[in-house]
Order: C-alpha cells, then sequence, then structure tokens
C-alpha cells in the first residue's frame, strides 16, 4: 500500500493520533505525517503510506495556508483562547484601518520570536517544559516567510483572516502581534490548516469516509494520491528501460541520454527558484547548499528522486522506489 492519504484532522487529536488511527483501519504499519498539526486545530493533514514515507523528507519546505481567528482585547500564556487568561479588556476601540494596515506590512521575509509554549528546543529542553516550570529562557527570533496575509472579516472583536507561510511560522504569533500592533491583547481562538504544498483541504477525507470504504470493501485506491504527488513541482525526468535499470541499481546516468520533457527547471542557471521552493531540500549547515530533485520515470512508472550531478554531467539516484 504505497501513497499519500489527505486526512481532515478533526479538533482534540495529536497528529501522531491520526496516524495510529490510519494504520488501524488500513493495515499498514509504515505510516508517517508530513507536518504536525496541534491538537486544537483542525485541517489538512498528509500522511504517507509504505514507500509513500520516502518522500516526507522531500517536503520540508512545502508553504502551509492557514485559515484563523483572533479575539480581540485578551492575552493569555499560551497565545491562544486555551491557555491561562493574563488580561482580558472590555472596553476597547477597533481601529480598522489598523488591521488592514497591518495586513499589508506582515508579508515577505519576517523575524518571528517562538511562544514560550512550543515544542522549540533551547538548551535540549522544549520551550514549553520551561513554561509549565515557571521558568523562562532567551528564544533567538528566526525567520519566516508570509507569502499573503488576508483579512476575511472582522466581526466586532473577532478577526477572521488567510495566511500562507513556510515552515516554523507560529501562527499564535501572528494573533499576538496583530493585538500589539492595535495596541492591546490578542488570542487566537480558531486553526484550521486549509493547504501543505499540493494538499488542500477540499480533497481531503475524514475517518468516518475512510471507515465506510473499509467496511464496504472498496479499495484504498480512492483515497490514495500517487506517491509524486506532492513532489509534482519536481522536473521530470524519463529515463529509457535500460536506463532505468541502471538508476534503480545505484547507476549514474549521462544527462544527454535523458529526456527532460519540462526542462531542467533552477538547476540551469544555478538560480534557487521560488518557484520551485518546495522542490529543495536544504543540505549541510546553515542549509547553504541546495539542490535541484528531479521526479524520475521509466516505462511509465515512477522509480525514484534523482539529482544532477555537475562535475560528472550525470543524473545520481537520492531515492529508489522501484527496482
Amino acid at each position: 500500500m504505497d501513497g499519500f492519504v489527505n486526512i481532515l484532522k478533526p479538533t482534540g487529536m495529536t497528529s501522531h493520533d491520526v496516524v495510529k488511527v490510519l494504520r488501524r483501519l488500513l493495515g499498514e504499519k509504515k505510516t508517517g505525517h508530513t507536518g504536525t498539526l496541534d491538537p486544537m486545530a483542525i485541517g489538512v493533514l498528509p500522511v504517507g503510506l509504505g514507500s509513500a514515507t520516502k518522500v516526507t523528507e522531500y517536503l520540508d519546505g512545502d508553504f502551509k495556508k492557514y485559515r484563523c481567528e483572533l479575539v480581540l482585547g485578551l492575552r493569555t500564556d499560551t497565545g491562544d483562547i486555551w491557555g491561562n487568561v493574563l488580561s482580558e479588556e472590555k472596553d476597547y476601540p477597533i481601529d480598522e484601518a489598523a488591521i488592514y494596515g497591518f495586513e499589508k506590512t506582515y508579508k515577505g521575509e519576517i523575524l518571528q520570536t517562538p511562544p514560550m509554549y512550543s515544542a522549540v528546543r533551547v538548551d535540549g529542553k522544549r520551550l514549553y517544559e520551561y513554561a509549565r516550570n515557571g521558568e523562562t529562557v532567551k528564544v533567538k527570533s528566526r525567520k519566516i516567510t508570509i507569502n499573503d496575509l488576508k483579512i476575511v472579516r472582522i466581526d466586532r472583536n473577532r478577526i477572521l483572516f488567510d495566511v500562507e507561510c513556510s515552515k516554523g511560522t507560529y501562527v499564535r504569533t501572528i494573533c499576538t502581534e496583530m493585538g500589539e500592533a492595535l495596541g492591546m491583547g490578542a488570542a487566537m481562538s480558531f486553526l484550521a490548516r486549509t493547504g501543505s504544498g499540493a494538499f488542500t483541504i477540499n480533497d481531503a477525507v475524514t475517518f468516518e469516509e475512510i471507515q465506510n470504504l473499509v467496511d464496504e470493501g472498496r479499495p484504498v485506491s480512492e483515497i490514495l494520491k500517487p506517491v509524486d504527488f506532492p513532489i509534482k513541482d519536481f522536473p521530470l525526468a524519463i529515463l529509457k528501460e535500460k536506463q532505468g535499470q541502471i538508476f534503480a541499481n545505484g547507476g549514474h546516468i549521462k544527462l544527454l541520454k535523458i529526456d527532460f520533457p519540462e526542462g531542467r527547471g533552477a538547476d540551469e542557471s544555478d538560480a534557487v527558484s521560488s518557484g520551485y521552493f518546495s522542490g529543495y531540500l536544504a543540505l549541510g549547515e546553515n542549509n547553504i547548499n541546495l539542490r535541484q530533485y528531479y521526479r524520475v520515470f521509466s516505462g511509465g512508472v515512477f522509480i525514484g528522486i534523482g539529482y544532477v550531478n555537475k562535475e560528472t554531467d550525470r543524473l545520481v539516484p537520492h531515492k529508489v522506489f522501484a527496482r
């Protein structure tokens, strides 16, 4: 059983809970999710089955999309309504111009400080461990990228917005920073992940739908996405049958003998194209070295992921899925 299931995670479940339930429902032991979603959040949680678990490492750079609601006038220790209330304001003006001003400016590359109630490690301990013990530590800010932030609705002290952001972004922190920009507290009250890379909430499936599929004896393929589905933005490399066998056994293939129907991508100019953002996996210290990866097919079958060795001018296997 190889492929991805795009799960619509319900509230109250951890991402690991989702994996455990899916293992039980489908009888597939080799499973793994592609990115943690907090228990109180709902939405898209892609889970790889079988050989698809090998692909998850290439999805590290995928942007995520969220719909979020915040409550103005409320400060909590966690940055959301489920934390301990630190202060609450009842009477305050709502400056819609300032809200839309925040929408316009909170974009691009931004320095964001992770909240104390988070899984970020400092000196070997999770920040939430310090927070639960009443300790404070210095937390380094880190670069995130906000592709887009859009106010959907303003309803008195509640603001609904959509955001598309890079890995490592804390949406709770966006809420508190919006409050700070307005001169008041703010806490997240709702969070739904509406997209993760190639996966969207429109084609996510519920556990009830999967249970019905199993009970009715229908094939799991009805809900499975292909193994290469989330890396469709990796340029395509097509090998002939003999080349495919050599590649699958670890051999390096001369570029002149390969068909690149979509072009060579950013590899042609050594430039990291934003259009291929999720086609890159940062390698080495400080994410200095970047590689352009390729989806490799032979005989109409996805056989692996490769990259170009520029010194030898050959396609090199990075992961092999079929031999």
